[in-house]
């Protein structure tokens, strides 16, 4: 089906940032290794999001410029991070002490994340209640990984993992609302109205996440 004008950045963002977190816990529940995961995050989750964010910039969207480029580099730079943490442990490895990292390093990274995914959280109460519902289960996860890194709490894991597969999912959802949209014709998974209020958005912002998914 071919569309009119231009298309919308936010289903590609939202499918790679639902699959890179799918396959990852995926990994947290042992159900694969870490490559296929690095892969994605590097190409997809990394490469794919930070696109679909410079695209957002375009449409005047400030939310989904940010959520995505942002969200875009968090997953290239964890891939990046993973990356040294297995260079630095082969013998001669070239990893000097000025970019070894070790698991307190990653707590306070992840956590650093939690305070930018605070931000998003609190905008996007005022998006619709999918975006609301899919950032709220996003800071349960950073949080929940902080918890698992600084404080030691690695029996949360598993239930982190769910948490998140629910936020990958929650994800992917917004991107059929957005799709199904278009290719339907009709409203056939709607993303309800915001948790407070609602924004009347431009006219220039209807191809936009903050539009889109709005609904």
């Amino acid at each position: 089906m071919a569309g009119q004008g231009q298309g919308n950045p936010a289903v590609v963002g939202l499918a790679g940032f639902g699959l890179t977190t799918l396959l990852l816990q995926f990994h947290n529940l042992g159900w694969c290794g870490t490559g296929v995961v690095f892969c994605t995050a590097i190409i997809l989750g990394g490469g794919a999001q930070l696109a679909a964010g410079f695209q957002e910039f375009r449409c005047g969207n400030n939310f989904g410029y940010s959520a995505f480029t942002v969200f875009g580099a968090f997953w290239l730079s964890l891939g990046l991070i993973w990356l040294i943490m297995d260079l630095q442990g082969a013998p001669g490895s070239f990893i000097g002490n000025h970019l070894r990292v070790t698991p307190q390093d990653l707590g306070m990274f992840l956590l650093a994340f939690t305070l930018y995914a605070g931000i998003m959280w609190v905008a996007s109460l005022r998006i619709s209640s999918m975006m609301a519902f899919t950032f709220t289960t996003v800071l349960i996860g950073f949080v929940g990984l902080d918890l698992i890194f600084l404080a030691g709490l690695k029996w949360l894991m598993p239930f982190i993992a769910v948490d998140l597969i629910i936020c990958a999912l929650s994800a992917w959802y917004m991107m059929a609302h957005i799709i199904f949209l278009q290719v339907f014709g009709r409203d056939l998974l709607p993303v309800g109205k915001p948790w407070i209020g609602r924004v009347k958005l431009p006219e220039k912002d209807a191809v936009s996440v903050c539009g889109s998914v709005a609904g």
